[in-house]
């Protein structure tokens, strides 16, 4: 693998002492995890730390209306909330090695139907959604928890919905890279037509994987569960990453011969 170098100056007791920082020469993926409406960022730290340890840059955070700012929970719009993903997701390809060219989204819910829509903003390669929702366009700058009184959501996903009648499928059905979608078993909020659109407007997909967790509820309030959902993410990013690896070619660099190490004059 190639490598960079970059000189340093270490400053000890008043005085400058070389270094040099040697680092991967490729630059690595990045993975963006979206949280769903009334969670927050720590439910997706472990699966960040586990996706991470493939050799990935990770990067959670809380939408607006959660955790620290949970005061506007009541006011924040979909378009609020899609800013805070946009404002998030170019902070990690702006991350030193972060490859933009090889950039996952993670989304669960809510935070699945925005990550949908970031594909049509933003270059994504790999897209997962598990239990993703789908929401009316109408009331688009409105508060988002306002949405179940002004629009009758249930029935809405009780019907197979036409990505041209909607924004996030729109925006699947444009999508060029690799998509996974995971469906909880026992989801009383995201029923199996809602994942059916998806799966149907996932027409122009270079792959599209389709997971079921068995007998899970939408919240995955079982711990196997939670563990069934990391395992089923992880084996799948392991795959579709170690495989764009393998479709790099890296020529080899000529690397001169390290020096011995120089025994001490004296102990």
């Amino acid at each position: 693998m190639s490598t960079l170098e970059e000189s340093i100056q270490i400053s000890v007791d008043g005085v400058d002492i070389a270094g040099t920082f040697v680092t991967p020469g490729t630059l690595i993926p990045g993975v963006l995890f979206v949280h769903g409406w009334g969670g927050s960022q720590s439910q997706y730290l472990s699966r960040a730390r586990d996706v991470a340890a493939l050799g990935c840059v990770c990067l959670t955070f809380d939408l607006r209306g959660h955790a620290l700012t949970k005061r506007q929970f009541a006011t924040v719009s979909r378009a609020n909330n899609l800013q805070d993903l946009l404002t998030a997701y170019d902070t990690l390809v702006h991350r030193r090695h972060v490859d933009p060219a090889a950039i996952a989204v993670v989304g669960s819910s809510y935070g699945g139907y925005l990550a949908a829509i970031l594909t049509s903003l933003r270059p994504v390669k790999w897209l997962a959604l598990r239990a993703p929702a789908l929401y009316i366009d109408s009331g688009w700058e409105s508060p988002k928890l306002q949405l179940h009184q002004d629009q009758d959501l249930r029935t809405y996903r009780q019907r197979l919905v036409l990505a041209s009648e909607n924004r996030a499928l729109q925006a699947v059905q444009t999508f060029g890279g690799d998509i996974m979608l995971i469906e909880s078993e026992q989801d009383t909020i995201i029923p199996r037509t809602v994942l059916s659109s998806y799966r149907e407007a996932a027409t122009h997909a270079r792959s599209l994987t389709y997971r079921c967790l068995d007998g899970a509820d939408h919240g995955l309030t079982q711990e196997g569960d939670q563990r069934a959902y990391t395992k089923v993410l992880v084996a799948w990013l392991k795959e579709m990453i170690h495989g764009a690896r393998r479709g790099v070619v890296v020529s080899p660099e000529h690397e001169p011969a390290a020096h011995p190490e120089t025994p001490p004059l004296s102990r």
